[in-house]
């Protein structure tokens, strides 16, 4: 009688589980959904289920999953179906980010370090992310200071500015001081309320010297006050054809600021900006020098697409030039942006 009824047990168990399994796969044709919402624990969202045919509360961590039941993605976590892939049941597991090695030293997912006193670094997610604790400045030069140059002092990580003192030379005309707010336009600011100390870097040096390129910079002024990459996309000037090299006027060396004489769109990729523009452009020197902007504004231009979609990109605007013998490295600077940013979110 026993072994009767542990032969009908085995078989019920048998049906139930293969039911089980089978309720787990997406049908071929969405059934009919309860009228009423699905009642799911205190801070348990509703979600369409993995058929996307009802709603249904999302797994949470160790609980049963499956293709018909997924888990609350947004909290990280996936079906595991590791412990016997031949079932369609699975464990809701969270993700876990990838370590980060950096000069032979591994570093777990979330670990700050400071590979040297000029930055600090995170590992996030198999990628490092670094902020400067020095300023990555130029100084250029002016009537106070006509010969600029960065030292190391001893005992200071950081390098600072000095200024020679050698005599005046004249540059091509007045050059304001080097940094000061730039007016932005379009992007988003940090609530006026909220506790967090602003800290952003300045524009690096467009990466083109002629036609469109980009710039970036390092910036926590948003509302979440969290360290976020910033890319602009510039013109300093365009790129002129053969023997349609500009000439400066007579008796100057540097031509520094020139204005588009028609208006223009701004090509990205095989987008072409809604707008037409006159912008201004830098000019060049026939001695040496070599012109750069100065004064700038970030303003959001819209682009057409090919796909007749419209997107929003933050262009540089620029409101002056200087001519000087300072010439920015832009190879340089565009090296450690994209080595020592690649982790922070854009």
């Amino acid at each position: 009688m026993l072994c009767r009824m542990t032969s009908t047990g085995l078989v019920l168990l048998t049906f139930c589980l293969l039911h089980q399994v089978v309720s787990q796969r997406c049908p071929a044709q969405c059934g009919k959904c309860p009228e009423e919402a699905p009642r799911c624990a205190l801070s348990v969202p509703i979600v369409l289920d993995g058929c996307a045919c009802c709603p249904v509360c999302a797994r949470q961590q160790g609980e049963s999953c499956s293709e018909v039941h997924p888990c609350h993605e947004d909290q990280g976590l996936y079906c595991d179906f590791s412990a016997d892939p031949r079932t369609e049941m699975g464990i809701c597991m969270a993700l876990e980010g990838s370590n980060c090695v950096f000069d032979g030293v591994l570093y777990r997912n979330g670990e700050s370090f400071q590979p040297s006193c000029k930055y600090h670094c995170m590992c996030q997610d198999g990628q490092i992310g670094c902020v400067p604790r020095c300023n990555l400045d130029l100084l250029l030069p002016g009537p106070d200071c006509p010969f600029p140059r960065k030292i190391k002092l001893p005992g200071e990580c950081c390098e600072k500015w000095v200024c020679d003192s050698k005599e005046e030379v004249e540059i091509g005309g007045f050059a304001m001081a080097a940094y000061r707010p730039e007016a932005t336009l379009g992007i988003d600011g940090s609530d006026a309320g909220y506790n967090c100390i602003e800290q952003t870097t300045e524009w690096s040096a467009c990466s083109k010297t002629c036609g469109m390129g980009h710039s970036s910079r390092v910036t926590n002024r948003n509302r979440r006050c969290e360290m976020q990459k910033q890319i602009r996309l510039c013109m300093v000037r365009p790129c002129e054809k053969k023997n349609e090299v500009p000439i400066a006027k007579k008796g100057k060396k540097c031509q520094r600021l020139k204005k588009s004489e028609k208006a223009i769109h701004f090509d990205y990729k095989n987008c072409t900006s809604v707008q037409a523009y006159k912008p201004k452009f830098c000019g060049i020197c026939s001695d040496g020098r070599c012109c750069t902007p100065h004064s700038t504004r970030t303003a959001q231009v819209e682009f057409q697409c090919p796909n007749e979609k419209i997107i929003k990109k933050p262009v540089m605007v620029i409101n002056t030039c200087v001519c000087h013998h300072n010439c920015p490295q832009d190879a340089s600077l565009l090296q450690i942006d994209n080595a020592m940013f690649p982790g922070l979110r854009i």
